[in-house]
């Protein structure tokens, strides 16, 4: 799977993900450390990439948007460790994988994991 790790984020996870087989960047690899979230996404789209936060703005402009893509990994929950982050990740990239690969925003927390299929309709 293709990731954008965003700033919220640390490029440790994206170099861990590289490891582990997956096409992973970090925004600062791609010299748009200060890039608003819109151009996140817009990259991340073109590229076909799923963007990795902690930052639920990016939820926020895609329901505002109506976009259908790219996917979106909310991380939430009360550990943000980079290695609780990733372990989080890899063990249920299987699980929301298809999700991903379809269009959605994943929002893990502390006790779910909660997925929106894009485009994120009113109502």
């Amino acid at each position: 799977m293709k990731f954008l790790v965003d700033n919220a984020l640390s490029p440790w996870m994206a170099g861990e993900l590289r490891r582990l087989g997956h096409d992973a960047v970090h925004v600062r690899e791609l010299g748009m450390a200060s890039a608003s979230d819109a151009e996140i996404l817009v990259l991340a789209a073109r590229e076909g990439r799923v963007v990795l936060t902690a930052d639920t703005d990016f939820g926020t402009i895609l329901a505002r948007t109506r976009a259908a893509s790219p996917s979106v990994v909310i991380f939430r929950q009360s550990d943000k460790r980079p290695a609780r982050v990733l372990e989080l990740l890899a063990a249920n990239l299987g699980r929301i994988g298809p999700y991903l690969e379809r269009g959605a925003v994943v929002v893990f927390q502390d006790r779910r994991i909660r997925v929106r299929r894009l485009p994120i309709l009113p109502g």
